[in-house]
């Protein structure tokens, strides 16, 4: 046969056929993004402000009546002249609340100064644009780069751990101490506190444990 009668060999497609296939999985794909940006929940919540400055200590400020206040919740002290500065609850006691206030508390006063509530946690912007930038604690460029174009938001904190989610402990220290390696035996990945009174040698014997400690390796506990 001509060349113009030619078939195709199976399995292959022409060139037209794989940009519109391209085109539709893409189609399909910006549907798939669009579908989760409106079914994302973008509640927005008023943020409450508070003028029940009681005192002022330090770098704490002390707070009364307020109302559901969150342990380390981030807030934002608003000042006489206009300037805003970041702290966080360290402190909640029933209606009352002490506020860290990260940038101290100069010409902090409870008659022009009012607090309002973010009802959120320090959090850490996360992108690759992260990779070799310098920051201070809390998450702000200081290397005079530009801000980071945040991905996700995730809290300082982290989340919780789950302890039935870690490898069972299995490959025991050898102390050379035989009270312990007997008695009360010690593993790789636990923590080892030594309680003593006063005048009882317990650097001595943590020192001991340091310097003679040792894996007994194919042996089970």
């Amino acid at each position: 046969s001509s060349f113009g009668s030619a078939r195709r060999a199976p399995g292959f497609i022409s060139c037209c056929e794989f940009l519109r296939f391209l085109a539709f999985a893409m189609s399909k794909t910006d549907a798939a993004v669009n579908a989760a940006a409106a079914s994302r929940d973008y509640k927005v919540y008023p943020r409450i402000d508070y003028r029940t400055i009681t005192g002022v200590e330090g770098p704490l400020v002390i707070m009364d009546n307020v109302k559901f206040p969150t342990y380390g919740e981030i807030v934002n002290v608003n000042l006489a002249d206009g300037s805003v500065r970041q702290g966080q609850i360290l402190e909640v006691n029933k209606k009352k609340a002490i506020v860290q206030v990260f940038e101290g508390t100069s010409n902090i006063d409870n008659k022009n100064c009012h607090i309002e509530f973010t009802g959120d946690t320090l959090k850490m912007p996360i992108s690759d644009d992260l990779m070799g930038r310098a920051f201070n604690g809390s998450g702000k460029p200081i290397d005079k780069g530009p801000a980071v174009l945040a991905e996700e938001f995730l809290d300082i904190n982290g989340a919780p751990l789950n302890p039935k989610s870690r490898v069972y402990p299995k490959e025991m220290i050898q102390t050379g101490i035989s009270a312990i390696d007997t008695m009360n035996s010690v593993v790789r990945g636990q923590k080892l506190p030594l309680f003593s009174a006063a005048g009882l040698p317990h650097n001595e014997i943590a020192a001991q444990v340091c310097r003679q400690a040792s894996l007994v390796k194919g042996k089970d506990v």
